[in-house]
């Protein structure tokens, strides 16, 4: 078990966060502070704010590693494994989340990203829900805050807004801030419907939970946690806002969600998210690879995953395989959109090429890729809300098209395309 606050503890240990000491302004200057060090952690405070804020924490797939205690290459397989066997975390004897109070929701450090922001936005928010059949569900979700006691948030129509609909639009909830990053990973699984992501997030990493007056279980050493309720009968107007694709999300009228009682730790660290920097996009991302490698292993040999920044760490995604049939690239095209519904485009390789290398796929591409046989494009299919080039008409019916690309090699003349490779030497006898 480590704490939020342990491991920042360890990034200035080793001389990646930089301390800014004098005061930021939560109006635009903080997000500029965040993306300007990026990846670099950044521990400061906000102007008027006594409570420490800190972000860029887990900005690489080398920090999440390191927080876990496992290599870059280990992760994917951890993930998959936590999903399939998840865990109760054991009950906490003391928790410090609750050791002290807060008043209201303005004396946090909350920032305004950019100017077209429709307010302040909590990024790093986990809601944490109950159902009486369903059990408890982890849901990352953005807050604009209204006032010192309200907040609007977007709910997609996901398991969040399950719940609220079985409880007739009227839901008790928990919100955590300053979480550990094997339950911030668990929270962004695509998980099915009646899993307490919690239970994965202990078995990526054992923690302790501590239970709140409404019943539900959070853990019981992030920074920050909430006591609140959701409303569908009051709505307020969320956006715009910066999300992973660096453009703008529209507006909407979205649920309200009034906090009653706000707890944290002594001498509270905040975690502020940077939309759509390095740290949003991992987080959101690499939750997918495991769902991805999942449905592809089901019809071919999975070896790789690597949901790609450049594509916005949600609309792209590179899967190798190794090969047995020569229909298998295009079975694994399908599946990857099977794991990860707002997947865009696909590249499929063979295991000889490294999908965390865009050298490497590039390669690939331009030379065991030929459109007119290797290129399937699916029209009309349903694509994220976040893809301002797709049509989204409504909430539920963003359309888009979406392409993937067979670059693997084909079975029958494999060797005409393999890789040259040049003997390996020590370069310390030269």
């Amino acid at each position: 078990m480590k704490p939020f606050r342990e491991f920042i503890g360890e990034l200035e240990a080793s001389g990646e966060l930089k301390r800014i000491e004098q005061p930021m302004k939560k109006y635009l200057e903080m997000a500029g502070v965040f993306s300007a060090f990026e990846p670099t952690a950044v521990l400061g405070y906000a102007e008027d704010s006594s409570i420490r804020c800190v972000s860029n924490v887990f900005s690489t797939k080398e920090r999440v590693a390191k927080y876990l205690g496992c290599e870059v290459k280990e992760l994917r397989k951890r993930m998959s494994y936590a999903v399939d066997n998840p865990s109760k975390p054991k009950k906490a004897k003391n928790a410090p989340v609750l050791e002290e109070t807060s008043a209201s929701l303005e004396e946090l450090p909350v920032p305004t990203h950019t100017s077209r922001d429709g307010g302040p936005y909590i990024c790093s928010a986990i809601v944490i829900a109950k159902d009486p059949e369903l059990g408890q569900n982890c849901s990352f979700h953005r807050m604009m805050i209204l006032d010192g006691e309200r907040i609007v948030m977007r709910i997609l129509p996901r398991h969040l807004h399950k719940f609220l609909e079985r409880a007739d639009g009227e839901l008790d909830v928990a919100v955590i801030i300053g979480a550990p990053v094997n339950v911030l990973l668990a929270s962004a699984i695509s998980s099915k419907l009646g899993q307490n992501e919690l239970e994965i997030a202990n078995t990526l990493m054992p923690f302790e939970t501590t239970e709140l007056m409404n019943g539900i279980e959070i853990p019981a050493e992030c920074e920050y946690a909430f006591i609140a309720h959701i409303s569908t009968k009051e709505r307020e107007t969320e956006g715009p806002f910066v999300d992973l694709t660096n453009t703008y999300d529209g507006t909407r009228k979205q649920p309200v969600m009034r906090v009653k009682k706000i707890y944290h730790r002594s001498n509270p660290i905040f975690h502020a998210l940077l939309p759509g920097g390095l740290e949003h996009k991992i987080l959101m991302g690499m939750p997918r690879e495991p769902t991805i490698f999942n449905e592809v292993n089901a019809v071919a040999k999975c070896r790789g995953v690597n949901v790609t920044p450049g594509g916005c760490s949600w609309l792209h995604a590179v899967v190798s395989i190794q090969k047995e049939s020569g229909e298998d690239g295009k079975k694994a095209i399908e599946a990857a959109f099977r794991g990860h519904k707002s997947l865009k485009h696909v590249v499929i390789v063979d295991d000889d090429i490294d999908v965390n290398n865009p050298m490497e796929v590039e390669w690939a591409i331009a030379t065991r890729f030929q459109a007119s046989v290797d290129l399937v494009v699916k029209e009309k299919e349903r694509g994220s809300s976040l893809d301002p080039s797709a049509d989204c008409g409504s909430e539920e019916a963003s359309v888009t098209s979406k392409m993937g690309l067979d670059a693997t090699k084909p079975l029958e003349r494999a060797k005409d395309f393999e890789k040259v490779e040049f003997l390996e030497v020590n370069k310390d006898d030269y």
